[in-house]
């Protein structure tokens, strides 16, 4: 079974499709005559080339879910779309190379002024992302992706070959004050929704206000109770990533559906605030809940991570001169346009391109990136304290989100790797990366059809 976290950690062995392929024909011979029942034995005498096609197997078979996945509407029109070959760290060609098969596209909106004027302006920033998700499935992509509102739809699409895409909402700041825009959400494809980002607002305090105990509203809001349950009525998925401890277990305790945590780690591993700790765990875990522990470096080693950073922005720095780039702090960047967000994300992407051979030479070595077996400690742990139902994976790529190994989605099969290494099972692998969310969207639209036959 697995092991621990930390404890006999192999370094990974890193792969793309195209090297499996390499892989899969120098062992195909060896392992002709085994049955599918071989999948879940990891023996003593298997080599390092057919555990890797072992985990191939397993990689082709369950169904992979990233369930948070920044987007910028300006890479979603005719001219820029994620059919192409853009710089993103999600399109579709990185999923096909790396056999993700769902990706839940987030519109995400930051948190501004409580007013209706930001109501407005976040709205309609919230809904041109809703309106680019269903260009890319409708217009510019349909033979390669396809929109899911249930998981019905998640099995039938993935199995004809395409892609899946779901739709997320992180930040209901959006939503304003009319109850009547959650389901408006849920019309345009919203099938989950966290109530708060980097900010109190109307709807609940953020986690940001846990360093110096600074909250409005203690927990949830009255506006807040009437949203989740709202939620509850449509069977939108309540996200407990951004809210603080408080509203996360008043939300936990008024849903009458599951909740999840689309990108959180633990907190026992990494005390920060974004991260989920013990009481929240359990309190999640006994109504049925999933946190998809995510992919962001400073959530699964801050340690780790802030050495790394401090010895990679030297290179990062030197190459950003000489190729005359300007390197801001995100805060500056995030306060820009959609547009200069966009075109900053992608300027930085192609300096970060062009700094990698260096950093890869010079720092690795010395100073190692945190990685996907950091990832997989949260995993273990998690599992460990409420078992793996109530575990999943996200990347949070496009949002600060990627770890050496996992750093765009067409590296997504060594997640799977590393989970065969600690000697996850094919079943429980396919509980991680899919199932559980996937059963956590039945209960919510169970719970939704119940409330509604109330009525």
């Amino acid at each position: 079974m697995r092991r621990l976290s930390g404890i006999n950690r192999t370094p990974t062995f890193l792969l793309s499709r195209r090297s499996l392929m390499t892989v899969s024909l120098a062992v195909s011979l060896a392992l002709a005559g085994c049955s599918d029942s071989d999948d879940e034995v990891d023996s003593p005498t298997e080599s390092e080339a057919e555990l890797v096609l072992r985990a191939q197997g397993i990689h082709e078979r369950v169904i992979t879910i990233d369930t948070h996945d920044d987007i910028s509407a300006s890479n979603f029109t005719a001219e820029s779309n994620y059919s192409m070959d853009l710089s993103t760290q999600v399109t579709l060609g990185n999923m096909e190379e790396g056999g993700l098969d769902v990706a839940w596209f987030v519109a995400y909106v930051g948190q501004g002024e409580l007013d209706e004027e930001g109501y407005a302006a976040a709205n309609a920033e919230a809904i041109a992302k809703f309106e680019g998700i269903h260009r890319l499935v409708e217009e510019y992509a349909p033979e390669r992706i396809e929109l899911a509102l249930t998981s019905d739809d998640v099995r039938r699409i993935s199995e004809s070959g395409k892609k899946v895409a779901m739709i997320g909402v992180e930040n209901s700041y959006q939503l304003g004050l009319d109850l009547n825009n959650i389901e408006d959400f849920y019309n345009r494809g919203a099938r989950y929704m966290s109530l708060t980002h980097n900010g109190h607002n109307q709807f609940g305090d953020s986690h940001t206000g846990e360093a110096e105990e600074d909250f409005v509203n203690d927990g949830l809001s009255a506006l807040g109770v009437q949203a989740i349950d709202e939620m509850n009525r449509l069977g939108i998925i309540v996200d407990i990533s951004h809210p603080g401890k408080q509203t996360n277990l008043q939300a936990i305790e008024q849903s009458r559906a599951p909740v999840i945590a689309s990108h959180s780690a633990a907190r026992a591993l990494v005390d920060i605030s974004r991260n989920i700790d013990d009481e929240q765990l359990l309190a999640m875990a006994a109504k049925g809940g999933v946190v998809q522990t995510v992919a962001f470096r400073s959530y699964l080693d801050a340690d780790k991570n802030t050495a790394w950073q401090e010895a990679s922005q030297v290179v990062l720095a030197e190459v950003a001169e000489q190729e005359g780039f300007e390197i801001k702090p995100w805060s500056e960047v995030f306060a820009g346009t959609p547009e200069e967000i966009s075109a900053y994300r992608d300027g930085y992407a192609a300096l970060q391109e062009t700094a990698a051979p260096r950093i890869a030479a010079e720092v690795n070595p010395i100073t190692p990136p945190v990685d996907v077996a950091d990832l997989i400690d949260h995993v273990d742990y998690m599992v460990e304290l409420i078992g793996v139902e109530h575990v999943g994976i996200s990347s949070d790529f496009e949002g600060g989100g990627g770890v050496e190994g996992w750093n765009n989605a067409a590296e997504t099969f060594n997640v799977t790797l590393e989970l065969v290494r600690r000697g996850y099972t094919e079943d429980e692998i396919g509980m991680i990366w899919g199932g559980n969310l996937l059963r956590v969207l039945d209960e919510a639209q169970a719970v939704a059809a119940q409330i509604q036959a109330e009525v």
